[in-house]
């Protein structure tokens, strides 16, 4: 059997890096042809060394240049802004997974389904921006939209158990991050280290502040909304501390149907790229017996106005994804210099999207332009406050 050709975007992040530990134990099955990266060349040319994919890409050229000069033998190193598609338009793959976070990776994710392929989606910030624009275009050329969202990926696994026709409604499980049971005032003080220390998974800065605000689970309601076609009130959020239910589908007759498992994201990356086959994982095995039990607990929308956020942007959609999403990893940013405390990260997104001149039918350029406009608008926001 001729093996799967597969490319990593984001190799060097925490999606990449658990990609790479899983296909290590696939090579009967895979094959790396292509990885890219931003700036971290170094750990990017040990991946090379290992893996000899014939082709990188690097999205910072002085990080390419030094790429360069430290691998031996013959390499293709696309560099810039566009690295990451014409890789794609270059190599002759059949998956590529999509580990890349924030709006980068919108425009690689559209050429892949362009391309036919199956994509593996880790960035859930695609699907928020164009998700009827990808939604569309992968039945046009018959993609696959592989979630690899451990929440996502569940939500796929249970849905296997019926018709899309009779499901009743979808529940995203969250950890609550750090602050889920903090009040209010204790929240407003907290600090960065605060916000990244994750109670349960092992994530980016980035990633693990969306977990603190909750903006995390805003962002895979509108997510979910596309990838499964759903209405935004048929998904609901509940707090699971544990992580161990992944997410649930309940169908019309009252039947609940979950996936469970460690919080592992090994997990889902491998389901992802194996489906519809199963094989032994590196993750370790659930023990039923040691957890002895699971809590759920419904989310406070008041100290986390994310999720009202996130339902309203589902149910709006057009250029109201690429409008949040952009605010948020604005504001993100800002918090991590230091420039605005933690609670005003939700608060600058709201005010973002108030503000928002909203269109129902945006084309990739219109999406691209509310992108710029929030980004800018986040500025413009801060320096009023």
């Amino acid at each position: 059997m001729a093996k799967q050709r597969v490319l990593i975007l984001g190799s060097t992040g925490s999606i990449g890096q658990n990609s790479l530990e899983v296909l290590a134990g696939l090579r009967d099955r895979f094959e790396v042809v292509g990885l890219a990266a931003g700036s971290r060349w170094e750990l990017l040319a040990d991946q090379v060394a290992r893996w000899k994919p014939p082709r990188v890409a690097v999205s910072c050229p002085e990080a390419s240049e030094s790429l360069r000069g430290a691998v031996e033998g013959t390499l293709c190193v696309h560099s810039g802004a566009d690295a990451m598609v014409e890789m794609l338009g270059a190599c002759d793959f059949d998956c590529v997974i999509v580990g890349v976070v924030g709006a980068a990776a919108l425009a690689p994710t559209i050429r892949a389904v362009e391309l036919g392929k199956r994509v593996a989606i880790a960035n859930k910030e695609s699907f928020v921006m164009a998700g009827a624009l990808l939604s569309s275009l992968a039945e046009t050329t018959g993609a696959q939209l592989m979630p690899v969202d451990s929440e996502h990926s569940a939500v796929f696994q249970a849905m296997h158990a019926g018709r899309a026709e009779d499901v009743q409604r979808v529940v995203l499980t969250a950890s609550g991050g750090p602050f889920w049971d903090w009040p209010a005032e204790k929240i407003s003080q907290a600090t960065l280290a605060d916000a990244l220390q994750h109670p349960t998974w092992d994530m980016g800065p980035k990633i693990t502040i969306d977990s603190a605000t909750m903006m995390n689970k805003a962002l895979e309601i509108v997510e979910a909304r596309w990838l499964f076609g759903l209405r935004h009130d048929q998904i609901e959020v509940i707090i699971h501390p544990e992580s161990i239910v992944h997410s649930l589908v309940e169908f019309l007759d009252g039947s609940m149907v979950a996936q469970l498992g460690t919080p592992d994201m090994r997990t889902p990356i491998q389901y992802a790229l194996t489906y519809p086959a199963r094989v032994a994982c590196p993750s370790p095995h659930l023990d039923l017996a040691a957890i002895r039990k699971m809590t759920f607990h419904q989310p406070d929308t008041e100290r986390f106005r994310s999720l009202a956020i996130g339902h309203e942007v589902a149910r709006r959609g057009g250029t109201a994804g690429a409008v949040m999403n952009a605010a948020n990893e604005a504001a993100v940013e800002m918090f991590r210099n230091g420039a605005i405390g933690f609670t005003d990260i939700t608060v600058t997104v709201e005010e973002v999207l108030r503000r928002h001149s909203w269109s129902a039918d945006p084309s990739l350029e219109e999406l691209m332009r509310a992108d710029a406009w929030a980004r800018d608008e986040v500025l413009r926001c801060a320096a009023c406050s």
